[in-house]
């Protein structure tokens, strides 16, 4: 494999955080993996820009970041799993109460398995994304009080 695709590997590690990539292309294999192994983490995902409509009221205006405080969104372009594994039970369910740095989803991107990590304490409300459907950054993947 020659030197730019493997710059290319580089750029798509630090785009998409990823801690590890494995490539295998005519017969040759190349893994690439980020020093420090930590293992997987959570990633902060960036909020999208607010729509371009003013809202309504004063408070409705209050009301909208507290509701995207509440939102775990996806840090990354993948697949969304619920479970460990095919025959696991899921992470959570709708109602449970989580803690901080509790295990929520797995997202595969690229082969690499990325734990999704509750980001703070509380009760899971809502989970957006059906179990392997495919999920783009940024989206909302559940809604937590």
């Amino acid at each position: 494999m020659d030197l730019s695709k493997l710059k290319d590997l580089i750029d798509l590690m630090n785009r998409h955080q990823l801690e590890e990539i494995e490539v295998e292309e005519e017969g040759q294999r190349v893994r690439l993996r980020k020093q420090g192994g930590r293992g997987p983490e959570t990633y902060a995902a960036a909020a999208p820009a607010a729509a371009a409509a003013p809202l309504a009221t004063p408070a409705a205006q209050a009301a909208a970041p507290a509701a995207e405080q509440n939102l775990i969104r996806s840090p990354m372009v993948g697949t969304f799993y619920r479970t460990p594994s095919p025959d696991a039970d899921p992470f959570v369910e709708v109602g449970d109460q989580v803690e901080e740095g509790k295990v929520l989803c797995i997202i595969e991107a690229m082969k690499v398995m990325n734990e999704i990590k509750a980001e703070r304490s509380g009760k899971i409300e809502e989970i957006f994304p059906a179990n392997g459907a495919s999920v783009e950054y940024g989206m909302p993947l559940f809604r937590v009080s």
